[in-house]
């Protein structure tokens, strides 16, 4: 299955490189290395976390929609014609 990871990984590589092309100064460049690492591990745990919560939501989604077909439409249709003929006969 396809994976956010690789294309995380694939900008961030090129933040680094763009990093140690332009920025000289060492230190500068270490601090925005360790920024940019920073960056990835937050962003594929938030990738990882929402692929998660909507695989749930999914699953879940789906388990309602399959029980709703096993409703037996003829009880609740005699049900609805009880409640129908019970207001009518109130007036």
């Amino acid at each position: 299955m396809f994976t956010l990871d690789t294309a995380i990984d694939a900008i961030q590589m090129g933040k680094k490189e763009f990093v140690k092309t332009f920025v000289k100064n060492d230190v500068l460049a270490d601090a925005m290395i360790k920024f940019v690492d920073s960056q990835t591990t937050y962003t594929k745990s938030a990738v990882n976390a929402s692929t998660n919560a909507f695989s749930t939501i999914a699953g879940e989604t789906i388990k309602v929609v399959q029980d709703f077909g096993k409703i037996d439409y003829a009880k609740f249709g005699e049900g609805v014609m009880k409640a129908w003929q019970a207001t009518q006969g109130k007036k």
